[in-house]
């Protein structure tokens, strides 16, 4: 498997993304869905990672810059096929290193509180990220969780 920073204009790329909106917006109300579409992930404040097995997109995430001492994990995903083979950490992983190479002090991120959100928020956990308050703009939302993770 490969990584990198994607500046989200492949095809693959974006049906990857595409079908990540898609599944958020089964999952959740609308109200509670704040992920980033097309255009905010190719914004310059937003750093994207896919992760490529061969000519297939396995895995996504990016690092959105909050202000110049945190930033926002956002668009984690990891292709069905593929889960529990480490993709989801290897983005988490690069994010993380991203936001120490910046001087970050603090990465935050939003994620779902229902069941299918479990495994996301293990992983976060098991980075480091502890449950906060609602950070930024975001406001208390029973389908919500907020993570925060000291760097």
């Amino acid at each position: 498997m490969k990584i990198k920073i994607d500046d989200v204009t492949h095809p693959c790329v974006i049906a990857f993304v595409e079908e990540h909106m898609r599944n958020l917006n089964l999952l959740s109300p609308p109200e509670s869905n704040h992920y980033l579409d097309l255009d905010a992930l190719r914004k310059p404040d937003v750093t994207f990672w896919s992760v490529w097995e061969g000519e297939e997109v396995v895995g996504c995430g990016a690092l959105k810059e909050m202000d110049a001492m945190s930033g926002e994990v956002k668009s984690m995903r990891t292709s069905s096929k593929h889960l529990r083979m480490g993709i989801g950490a290897l983005v988490l992983q690069s994010i993380i290193q991203a936001g120490k190479e910046r001087g970050y002090q603090s990465l935050y991120l939003e994620t779902g509180s229902m069941n299918a959100f479990y495994p996301a928020q293990k992983l976060y956990k098991s980075f480091g990220f502890d449950y906060c308050e609602p950070f930024a703009d975001y406001e208390e939302d029973p389908n919500c969780v907020f993570m925060l993770k000291k760097l």
